[in-house]
């Protein structure tokens, strides 16, 4: 047998050899990424950072023990054109494939949490919210006043009333400005479609008016019935120059002051919001109005009654004389019952219109 011949048949089966290597490793590799194997208890969150890359990823998943084999991890998503990975927090399966990870660090479905700002909630409380969620970035100064909403960049000279009251999904590493800016956003778009919509002949000459009188509404009644009745109470008190006379200004006004009763002389010192001694709106919103008060604000209910007062139930009674409102002042006030609630309760809705048509 010649030397060629010889060559050429260990050349052969060196190609064999390689090819069966190379099908046995492609087989095996396919295989290593589709089986799934267990993830520690303590490894089944992982977050990935701007900026790292997949061969980061991949060692830092070794050490906690997600992933045997990163290079060949690494390489099947090369060769697959998958070499991309997105930022975020994970949460892992209890079982997950070396293929099954590689897809969900790439479809970006991050860990989500939420933060939530409710209707008649001030814009501070709101601002203290966003600072005692410690997974949100912190670009908002703590010392930040609601005069300098500019500064953040929003589209707003006073946040009181700007924030919109909703449940706000965010991921780790997003800013409490970026949550502030959203929310302030979904309120101009509400009050944008709201405004549009409104009845004719309201006493308001600009958006931001229905806004303020939207949080007036909001701060008076959590009975979801009763919204477009008081707001139809404070438009007709507008439209024939009576002051609103509303508690909730007062109590706004009083800023740090207020421990929690208003006296008489709370009611007689002149403040900006104080609407028992200045005529119209106040100047801003005095809380978070929902897109309900805003409705109200803007679908006044019609009728004649200009004064209310609070029944116990979180109700209240509308009168259209001062003469029938001081009888219900006397009736629902000055005799206070053991029972006595000033938040509404939906549950009760019935029991309490059947002892109010019992007790008539």
């Amino acid at each position: 047998m010649s030397k060629k011949t010889i060559f050429i048949r260990s050349l052969i089966a060196l190609v064999v050899w390689a090819l069966f290597v190379a099908v046995t490793f492609t087989a095996w590799s396919i295989h290593w990424m589709n089986e799934k194997h267990v993830i520690p208890e303590t490894s089944q969150t992982v977050l990935i950072e701007r900026g790292e890359s997949l061969y980061s990823l991949a060692y830092r998943l070794q050490e906690a023990n997600i992933l045997k084999w990163p290079r060949i991890w690494v390489h099947y998503a090369k060769f697959k054109k998958r070499a991309f990975i997105n930022a975020g927090e994970y949460r892992l399966d209890a079982l997950e494939s070396p293929l099954s990870l590689l897809d969900k660090f790439q479809s970006a479905d991050v860990i989500q949490y939420s933060i939530t700002f409710v209707e008649g909630m001030s814009a501070d409380d709101a601002l203290n919210v966003l600072r005692t969620e410690k997974r949100l970035k912190k670009h908002i100064p703590r010392d930040i006043q609601l005069e300098q909403a500019s500064d953040l960049g929003l589209d707003v000279a006073f946040l009181e009333g700007w924030m919109f009251p909703d449940t706000y999904a965010y991921s780790l590493g997003d800013s409490d400005l970026a949550v502030l800016q959203r929310a302030v956003k979904k309120m101009q778009r509400v009050l944008e479609e709201e405004w549009a919509n409104r009845a004719e002949g309201l006493p308001y000459a600009t958006a931001y008016e229905a806004l303020i009188m939207a949080s007036i509404v909001e701060k008076e009644t959590g009975a979801p019935q009763e919204r477009e009745e008081i707001a139809g109470v404070f438009v007709r008190r507008l439209q024939k120059n009576m002051r609103l006379q509303t508690d909730p200004t007062v109590i706004y006004g009083m800023g740090d002051d207020y421990s929690g009763n208003i006296t008489r002389a709370d009611l007689r010192k002149k403040t900006a919001y104080n609407t028992y001694r200045i005529n119209g709106l106040p100047p801003t919103p005095i809380a978070l109005p929902g897109r309900a008060a805003i409705h109200a604000a803007l679908h006044p209910a019609e009728g004649d009654s200009l004064y209310f007062v609070a029944k116990g139930d979180g109700t209240h009674y509308f009168s259209s004389s001062l003469e029938e409102h001081n009888k219900a002042v006397r009736r629902y006030q000055y005799k206070r019952k053991s029972n006595y609630r000033s938040q509404y309760q939906e549950d009760d809705t019935q029991e309490s219109a059947k002892k109010e048509k019992e007790s008539s």
